[in-house]
């Protein structure tokens, strides 16, 4: 990775656009199996991070390993498990730019009125690995919470990096992409995910 001087934006091997606007994720991490949906952590808010020390950043370090491990573009703490109001991100925007962050707490904000518009296109869950179906949300978002060193962080855009801002923020209180779809979409979704479930073992991705 070859970042700029002040290691907000560079770029990958292969010539992509990659914005670290915080510095580069956490890395060094260990993989760890994903949490699914059902299991108690995922379906309530999340405790809020107070203490920001080397036990939250080797946390955060092992979100980025299993991201990736899992081929995901964000995953939040409670997808491995843990009670902590964090996730982690390495998302493309509309223009395929790939934004990179950490963050603690978010808050998300979306637009209202005229500037409200909806993008329903498939989305998915790697608690609930092998599924995608459309879920319609805000195509723009801005979420705003602090980082690794307790300072604020400000993430906003468009398109997957929107939906990201918002899926991940969601499991930050305890919400999953299938408490917003209908009856018949969750039929849908989960009838994928049972199809596919021979290739998602307990403790994928490890």
């Amino acid at each position: 990775m070859a970042w700029g001087k002040a290691d907000d934006q560079g770029t990958d091997e292969t010539g992509e656009v990659v914005h670290a606007p915080y510095g580069p994720l956490p890395r060094g991490g260990n993989v760890r199996p994903m949490t699914r949906w059902g299991t108690p952590v995922m379906h309530r808010p999340q405790a809020k991070v107070t203490v920001f020390d080397d036990a939250l950043r080797a946390l955060a370090a092992d979100m980025v390993a299993t991201m990736y491990a899992a081929e995901g573009v964000g995953l939040a703490a409670c997808q491995i498990g843990e009670d902590v109001a964090m996730f982690v991100m390495d998302c493309p925007d509309a223009a395929g730019e790939r934004w990179m962050g950490v963050v603690c707490n978010p808050v998300v904000h979306l637009p209202e009125g005229k500037d409200r518009v909806l993008d329903d296109s498939p989305e998915g869950c790697l608690s609930f690995p092998g599924a995608f179906v459309d879920c319609a949300r805000p195509d723009h978002a801005v979420v705003e919470g602090v980082g690794l060193d307790g300072q604020p962080v400000r993430f906003e855009g468009d398109g997957l990096l929107a939906k990201c801002l918002q899926h991940e923020t969601d499991h930050t209180l305890g919400t999953v992409f299938g408490d917003r779809l209908s009856a018949r979409s969750m039929k849908k979704l989960r009838k994928q995910h049972d199809a596919a479930a021979e290739d998602y073992p307990a403790e994928w991705p490890t």
